[in-house]
């Protein structure tokens, strides 16, 4: 042992490259223990949404990968309870004053009585728990994911009055002593999650504890939002605790309403009603709560915005009959929308990392660089057309805005959609050889590695299938690096490669390199592992 340690130090100290690599903390990275990185630590706040209804399925088809703390009932401007009381609530510029509506003040709006399509979810995991657990041994018991469901500020749009269990099980979660960050996901409104933050600060701002605490919150909380549905983050978590993480993802794939409009011909064909029902919707108990275009249901019983689940009509048909068109009307049984994937397809366990750093990007996308929350209110101009309500969604669900200078973002979505199919063909699947499982990919030594420019790298690397199919192997440069141009990779395809270190590159600068490996079993999986070189000062 003694020798070999000398002899790495006498190589390193010669300026060795190759398989001696010195280890370098990754910048901006969470730090990760020896072994296997603990699955990350999520909260999901969720209003009744079609999409969140969709978003869930996945989410939870992906819980192997994650640690489960919350699942909680939200408000948004889209969908509040109301007080059972008869008190009326009315914010201005809330749809329910757009599309030539005029239809609040009113108790409650497009929340349905006893909705529990959280409840019904996880009930339907249940039912393939056994089938799942055969595919992944990591898949928590559904009495787990049982005990995590609360209701949160439901009430009203933005209200943030009062404690909820929500809210009350965020600040528990908040206020622990867990190691690793903690992710708040906002997939209706912040008021939940800015309830449990207010009441954080009216139990402590006044004692000798507030400024140590302040500075562990913003540590330790990341949030995750699908927009600022109910302003709640910029009219009081942004000014009272601007130091929290904001991650707000653009470049990913589109996996909002209106998706299959324009979508490029490689992603068209899994938004397809007979893609869908063939992966999705014959699925099982899952799919068979998984919301697609005509498939005859209504998150709430009569109401005007909600079309999505009647079939054989065109769009001015459906204006006659009362409804707010604001989308155009798709083929029965295709694509309809999961729009807060973003939010945590970066935590999956797919080799990518990309929950470690906001900046590394995965099939979420990467964070935009923006502290301003998304708000879901549309142009003054109030173009309620179909067109023009469905290219505004499309940009706020997919975030795909680039500037000319940008490195063009990898076509995540193939990928993600069959990963997706296969968790599905678990469910129903009783027999591990029944269904395909994703290959092993990994790097040989250290993730994070220093290397000088001019230095020309060997990239060591190994794959699997633990259902034994051929997987090809593919080395590339994923340009979330802070060094901003190409490298040069050799024998790209070979599971031995090279990669010469610029020598242009600037000390400090990082360079993403993805060892990639897909199998060739139905459907075809994807995995990835990813090294980050940190270049010398020269």
């Amino acid at each position: 042992m003694r020798s070999a340690l000398q002899r790495f130090r006498r190589n390193f100290r010669r300026g060795a490259t190759g398989l001696f690599l010195m280890a370098l903390p990754t910048i901006g990275a969470v730090a990760q223990p020896p072994g296997k990185p603990a699955p990350p630590r999520i909260v999901v706040t969720a209003d009744p949404e079609l999409d969140d209804n969709n978003s869930l399925i996945r989410f939870l088809l992906y819980s192997s990968d994650l640690n489960i703390e919350g699942l909680i009932y939200a408000s948004s401007q889209f969908h509040w309870k109301g007080d059972g009381k008869g008190t009326k609530w009315f914010v201005p510029n809330r749809e329910y004053s757009r599309f030539g509506l005029n239809l609040c003040p009113c108790e409650s709006w497009r929340w349905a009585k006893d909705e529990c399509f959280i409840h019904d979810a996880v009930e339907a995991y249940a039912k393939v728990y056994p089938n799942l657990k055969v595919h992944h041994p990591t898949y928590p018991a559904p009495a787990d994911l049982r005990s995590k469901i609360r209701y949160g500020n439901i009430e009203f749009d933005g209200d943030i009055s009062r404690d909820s269990p929500g809210s009350d099980l965020i600040k528990t979660l908040i206020l622990d002593n867990k190691p690793g960050p903690l992710f708040l996901a906002a997939w209706g409104g912040h008021s939940t999650i800015a309830r449990a933050l207010k009441s954080i600060q009216e139990q402590y701002e006044y004692t000798t504890e507030w400024e140590a605490l302040r500075k562990k919150i913003a540590r330790k909380v990341v949030l995750l939002p699908s927009g600022d549905q109910d302003d709640m983050y910029t009219l009081y978590i942004k000014p009272n605790w601007p130091d929290i993480e904001y991650r707000q993802f653009r470049n990913g794939p589109n996996y909002g309403y209106g998706a299959q409009l324009g979508a490029r011909p490689e992603n068209a064909a899994y938004l397809t009603a007979a893609w869908m029902k063939e992966n999705v919707s014959d699925r099982g108990p899952l799919g068979a709560l998984y919301r697609v275009w005509g498939d005859g249901k209504q998150m709430v019983k009569g109401d005007k915005l909600d079309y999505f689940g009647l079939a054989g009509h065109t769009g001015e048909e459906l204006k006659k009959m009362g409804y707010a068109v604001w989308m155009p009307v798709q083929p029965k049984g295709s694509w309809l929308g999961e729009g807060d994937n973003h939010t945590f397809m970066n935590m999956l366990g797919n080799g990518l990392r990309a929950y470690e750093a906001a900046s590394y990007g995965g099939w979420g996308g990467r964070d935009a660089g923006q502290r301003e929350g998304v708000s879901f209110s549309f142009s003054s101009s109030q173009d309620t057309s179909a067109s023009a309500m469905a290219t505004s969604l499309s940009t706020q669900n997919n975030r795909s805005g680039k500037s000319a200078a940008e490195p063009e973002y990898p076509n995540f979505f193939p990928q993600a959609q069959r990963d997706f199919a296969a968790r599905l063909h678990w469910s129903v699947t009783p027999v591990y050889s029944g269904a395909n499982h994703e290959p092993v990919v990994r790097i040989e030594g250290p993730l994070a590695a220093a290397a000088s420019p001019g230095d020309k790298i060997r990239l060591n690397g190994s794959v699997s299938d633990p259902d034994g199919n051929a997987v090809s192997v593919k080395w590339w440069q994923f340009q979330t690096g802070s060094y901003p141009n190409t490298v040069v990779i050799s024998n790209p395809t070979s599971a031995q490669a090279e990669v010469l270190i610029p020598k242009e590159a600037a000390g400090g600068q990082t360079i993403h390199l993805i060892l990639e490996g897909t199998d060739n079993g139905t459907p075809s999986l994807t995995r990835y592992q990813r090294l980050i070189i940190t270049v010398r000062n020269k």
